[in-house]
């Protein structure tokens, strides 16, 4: 309960007053009752000291002899009903007294013996003496009766009941505990009031600032007085909107990163001190082949020392100190292959946090790579052979061939062969280096696919009869209309048709289709050939590649026929791919889309 300010500010609301109103009841009770007191000594004093009194029963030789005269002037004296008066002799035996019962006792059992003993003497004193028979608090007074410069002839002993005084005290005493009690009330309430002021808007800047806590940033503190508190409202308020725009900024932030992160094409994994992967995008997971339950409860060094022991946290910070551990290593995971860069990353003090790594799919530019270099060398090889061959007929010739006519006609015919075979190849490279550029000038129009299938057929037809082979056309459209280039769509199925030719043994058969599927115009090149073994089909149309690279240079061509055929089906927005079986034949396909255009 007094965790709260609210019962604080009624506690220090409470305890002033309390230690106020005790103070100032005891200092009151304490002043009344001496007043009171002193008030009753005073009178008992004056009722003693009554001169006439005094001399009046001084007259008198003997007490005992004249106490009737005696009882007569005490029952004149204006006593109270509270006030007792005794008249006792030397012998301390009561004469007269007010209220008188009859009886004659003996002083020192109804009176105090000190008193009397000093009155005796000629001293006047008083005491408060308690009676335990009537349980009453009394004021006692003992006064020698003597006259002037005389002795002693006896005593005045007056005796005041205080009961009265005692009840007043008692209930000046309850009058004041009960105005502490309103006091403290009326101080508990207002306490309440004043806390309740002060913690209402606290307890409502609380709560709001907890709804904060939860996410909820549409908090508003009601401002009710211009007062400190009404400032910390003010300022709760100004907080909230600072803090909800910066939150805002931040989540966007925070989104467009994680955006970011999320689709970028290179993977990246954070790793802190501890071993732990703290952050792994989806691109870094997929080329790594690992699932959300791996990165959770594996290790990074548990994960990385399978792929590359180098890469390994442990080594790095072991042997990458020189180089303030930053590196790169190649990762090889089934048939790709990865590069992964790694640097530090700092925390808030500018210590080293653990490491950010970047993984980056490197299987294609190695692909390119190798494919460059193996162009390079064919390149190299197609132009050595032929040049070669052309350098040693030359030099036979320049050592006297040239005097034998038929030897040098062969041999200058050797020669123009390898000539024309150097010229096929740099100009097939030179079209290839076009169409890779985009600098070939298209001469696309409305053709008829058909009419371009018949005549590739027509003149490729001699040369299959050259090999005793059966060449075909075969459709049933007349019509079927493609936007393209009609000398280069020829030169790509008379390309097909040659190769099959190539391929196919004597008496064999090929057959050229054009149909429409959907679409697409199809020219469909079939053979009944040597057929292409499956592992050979996905790299058909790579530049230089042959399936039996001595056999077909025996029967002519540059291995770039292929890849100039898919290059001009690819600009014209088409597709062509091969399906073959060895030993049982192969089918080109060409598809390109139905024109819609008009010329």
């Amino acid at each position: 309960m007094f965790k709260s300010i609210r019962w604080k500010f009624i506690t220090i609301y409470f305890l002033p007053v309390y230690i106020a109103m005790l103070i100032v009841s005891v200092f009151i009770i304490q002043q009344f009752q001496e007043y009171q007191l002193n008030m009753v000594s005073e009178n008992l004093n004056n009722l003693g000291r009554q001169e006439g009194l005094i001399k009046t029963i001084a007259r008198f030789e003997d007490l005992n002899e004249y106490k009737e005269d005696i009882q007569r002037n005490i029952d004149q004296w204006p006593t109270g009903l509270k006030e007792e008066v005794f008249i006792v002799n030397m012998d301390f035996k009561i004469v007269a007294r007010s209220k008188n019962s009859g009886t004659n006792r003996d002083a020192i059992d109804i009176l105090d013996y000190t008193l009397l003993t000093q009155a005796r003497n000629g001293k006047t004193d008083q005491k408060d003496i308690y009676i335990e028979s009537r349980n009453i608090i009394t004021k006692n007074m003992a006064f020698p009766i003597q006259l002037e410069g005389g002795q002693p002839k006896g005593i005045l002993y007056i005796r005041a009941d205080l009961s009265d005084v005692y009840k007043g005290l008692e209930r000046a005493k309850i009058i004041l505990i009960e105005g502490t009690i309103i006091a403290l009330f009326i101080t508990v309430i207002l306490g309440f009031l004043i806390g309740r002021s002060i913690t209402e808007p606290i307890i409502d800047v609380t709560k709001k600032a907890s709804g904060m806590a939860r996410g909820d940033f549409n908090q508003v503190v009601e401002v009710k007085s211009d007062d400190e508190i009404g400032q910390l409202a003010e300022m709760f308020n100004y907080a909230r909107a600072k803090l909800n725009v910066t939150l805002s900024q931040i989540s966007s932030e925070k989104s467009k990163l994680e955006t970011i992160l999320s689709y970028m094409a290179d993977g990246l994994i954070a790793v802190n001190n501890y071993d732990e992967i703290i952050h792994a995008n989806p691109t870094a997971m997929e080329m790594l082949d690992l699932t959300e339950e791996e990165i959770r409860t594996k290790s990074y060094d548990e994960i990385m020392k399978k792929l590359n022991e180098n890469l390994t946290l442990k080594y790095i910070q072991k042997n990458r100190r020189m180089s303030n551990y930053t590196g790169k290593e190649t990762l090889k995971i089934g048939d790709n292959i990865l590069s992964a860069s790694y640097a530090p990353y700092m925390d808030e003090k500018g210590r080293k946090a653990g490491i950010v790594m970047v993984l980056q799919d490197i299987t294609k530019r190695q692909e390119l790579d190798n494919m460059r270099k193996e162009f390079v060398a064919n390149v190299s090889h197609e132009l050595k052979t032929p040049l070669t061959s052309i350098k040693s007929y030359t030099e036979t010739l320049l050592d006297g061939a040239l005097e034998e006519k038929d030897l040098a006609v062969s041999f200058l015919q050797v020669v123009n062969s390898e000539a024309d075979r150097m010229n096929g190849l740099v100009r097939d490279l030179l079209q290839l280096s076009r169409l890779d550029s985009k600098k070939v000038l298209w001469n696309k129009k409305n053709s008829n696919l058909v009419k371009i299938g018949q005549d590739a057929v027509n003149k490729m037809e001699i040369t299959a009869q050259n090999k005793n082979q059966t060449l075909s056309f075969i459709t049933k459209y007349e019509f079927l209309s493609v936007y393209v280039d009609k000398d280069r769509i020829e030169q790509v199925i008379i390309n097909i048709i040659s190769n099959a030719i190539k391929y196919t043994p004597s008496g064999g058969h090929i057959q050229v289709q054009v149909y429409r599927d959907k679409n697409y115009a199809v020219a469909l090149i079939k053979d009944n050939g040597i057929g292409i073994p499956k592992r050979a089909i996905p790299r058909l149309f790579e530049r230089f590649y042959r399936v039996d690279k001595a056999r077909s240079r025996e029967m002519g061509g540059t291995g770039l026929g292929l890849s100039i055929a898919k290059q001009i089906v690819v600009a014209h927005d088409g597709e062509i791919f091969v399906e073959s079986k060895e030993g049982i034949g192969t089918e080109v396909f060409i598809k390109i889309p139905i024109s819609k255009k008009k010329d």
